[in-house]
């Protein structure tokens, strides 16, 4: 349901004082939810690439829809412990973000999400080799890198940065499962890279020498273009709400924040 803007947005949950959950935590809930959504990824591409062998675009789709679906969820699920970032590009755009007005992730915080986001995705990788009784451990050798790819990747991820956080600063966080999951989904479409528009997921999914893998020696140029994505993103979102700060303890969606990050 569409949410009028306002000027200064209050998070739309309850009004009752919460505790914010500690670092451990929220870690945790990065860690497992980047894991899964790896997992969700990887296992959807295998399981394609075995129901659809001989057509590239019904395997991109039914690789898509799993996505999709799954990262809506996966934003729910761990949304109200940790603000479900799964990507560092998005972690570190909070902080760049919120640094001025003491808003959002703080350096540590930024870090520490990060390397649980990329052992998650490590892991979720593997999982998802197991379940489909490949070889654990893989390397993949899925060349990606080329110049209209690394491009894409700037563009998936700035308009993914954009986007969570003009929801975060408009007061529609809750859309942010449905609204994300549907530009990841289209940007599957749109982009040649097929957007990983994430450093972390682009690192774990090296680990699966499926569809849905990328060769270690593309994962340096992605993680860069990603990044310069997200600076982008972020002046634009910048540009368009100057005080886009004040709500950079909302991003992805609203959740307790942690006194550690408030300074």
């Amino acid at each position: 349901m569409y949410m009028p803007f306002r000027p200064h947005i209050v998070p739309a949950m309850s009004s009752e004082p919460t505790t914010p959950p500690p670092l451990t935590r929220r870690l945790l809930a990065e860690a497992v939810g980047t894991a899964l959504l790896v997992c969700v990824v990887v296992g959807s591409g295998i399981a394609a690439q075995q129901l659809s062998p001989n057509d590239v675009g019904l395997q991109l789709l039914e690789n898509s829809t799993a996505t999709v679906l799954g990262l809506g969820i996966l934003i729910l699920l761990f949304g109200p412990v940790s603000g479900a970032h799964f990507n560092p590009a998005v972690s570190l755009a909070d902080w760049a973000l919120g640094r001025r007005r003491g808003t959002g992730l703080s350096g540590s915080d930024v870090i520490a999400y990060t390397a649980a986001q990329t052992v998650g995705a490590i892991l979720g990788a593997i999982l998802a080799n197991t379940m489909y009784a490949l070889a654990t451990l893989q390397i993949s050798h899925h060349h990606r890198a080329t110049g209209p790819t690394l491009l894409s990747e700037a563009v998936a991820t700035a308009g993914l940065i954009a986007l969570i956080f003009t929801l975060a600063r408009t007061g529609r966080g809750s859309l942010s499962a449905a609204a994300v999951g549907c530009y990841i989904g289209a940007a599957y479409w749109f982009t040649s890279s097929t957007s990983f528009a994430n450093p972390a997921v682009s690192i774990g999914r090296s680990f699966s020498d499926t569809f849905a893998g990328i060769a270690p020696a593309s994962v340096p140029a992605f993680v860069v273009a990603q990044l310069i994505g997200a600076a982008v993103g972020g002046a634009l979102v910048l540009a368009l709400y100057p005080d886009v700060a004040d709500s950079a303890d909302d991003v992805v969606v609203p959740h307790p924040v942690a006194a550690s990050s408030m300074s």
